[in-house]
């Protein structure tokens, strides 16, 4: 059977989390119910640390279940508010299977790059658009499940796309680790070794990124300007 909650591969998130340890100050941008804070919380508090973890989220249901768990929570709109932290003051930003939900997805990546540290870690899951299962529908001229059009979902992402994503109009993210998670149509016996033998073939991937200087330039929201991208997105100003 296959096993869907390792899309979320959460194994991975706690991985990269221990591995920006020691940390003080956590954002989940679309945080659901709280999982991958609550993992930042059992792995940062090592050593009697005082955390401070943050959310934005905006379903009712999952914003008291956040406040229920001692998290921080900010309603706002990842496409079009500013997120209310001051310039490089977080330490991680998680994002876990959000990315592929947004369309103005330079603006979050402004905002997320303007209040992370330098040093920080900006640590990301997506589905895979290159994994094994999508690569078998499209060989049938089958739709990507990753990317169907009566979806949520208005992106799809491979690891060399999100990359060149991040790296456009700043180049001061460092990628530190990618991994993968789950392998359709495997059960998870077989899904997990698989996926790590075979990252870019797995259902989800997942990103550790390092910001490595500072963002002064507002590169973000110059590069569609900048490459004439023909389409309108949500660059700042009045929405």
């Amino acid at each position: 059977m296959i096993d869907r909650r390792l899309n979320y591969g959460r194994h991975n998130i706690e991985r990269y989390l221990k591995d920006a340890m020691p940390y003080a100050t956590v954002l989940d941008l679309g945080a659901g119910k709280g999982d991958d804070l609550m993992i930042a919380k059992r792995v940062g508090e090592i050593g009697g640390r005082q955390l401070r973890l943050c959310a934005i989220e905006s379903f009712p249901p999952n914003v008291e279940l956040l406040k229920s768990q001692g998290i921080e929570v900010f309603n706002c709109d990842l496409e079009r508010d500013r997120f209310p932290f001051e310039d490089e003051s977080v330490d991680i930003i998680l994002t876990n299977q959000v990315m592929e939900h947004l369309k103005d997805v330079f603006w979050t990546l402004h905002e997320t790059t303007r209040i992370l540290k330098v040093g920080g870690h900006f640590i990301v899951g997506v589905p895979n658009l290159a994994a094994f299962h999508n690569r078998i529908l499209l060989s049938m001229g089958k739709q990507p499940s990753t990317i169907k059009n009566n979806s949520a979902h208005v992106r799809a992402y491979t690891k060399n796309d999100f990359r060149n994503l991040v790296n456009s109009g700043f180049d001061g993210y460092q990628l530190q680790n990618f991994k993968g998670s789950n392998l359709y149509p495997f059960p998870p016996a077989l899904a997990l070794p698989l996926s790590k033998m075979f990252p870019t073939l797995s259902v989800g991937i997942f990103f550790d990124f390092v910001k490595i200087r500072s963002y002064t330039n507002d590169g973000y929201l110059k590069w569609p300007i900048e490459q004439e991208l023909e389409t309108k997105f949500f660059l700042g100003g009045e929405a």
